[in-house]
């Protein structure tokens, strides 16, 4: 996911994708744990995801305050 399709998103529409992103996250540790993921870049991908969902989520929260 590129940054610029997550700052065209609304804040529900961030929060729905925060909320996937960690549950994806939970599902790809447990995988991790009994040896059964086949891809662990994508717990890298995942996280970095969720870190620039709340990256924007920042921002849009300092911009209503102001």
């Amino acid at each position: 996911m590129k940054a610029t399709e997550i700052r065209e998103m609304s804040a529900a529409e961030l929060n729905q994708k925060l909320t996937d992103l960690k549950a994806e996250l939970f599902n790809l540790r447990f995988q991790h744990a009994i040896n059964q993921l086949d891809n662990p870049m994508r717990i890298k991908a995942v996280k970095k995801d969720i870190a620039r969902i709340k990256t924007v989520m920042h921002a849009l929260e300092l911009k209503n305050v102001q």
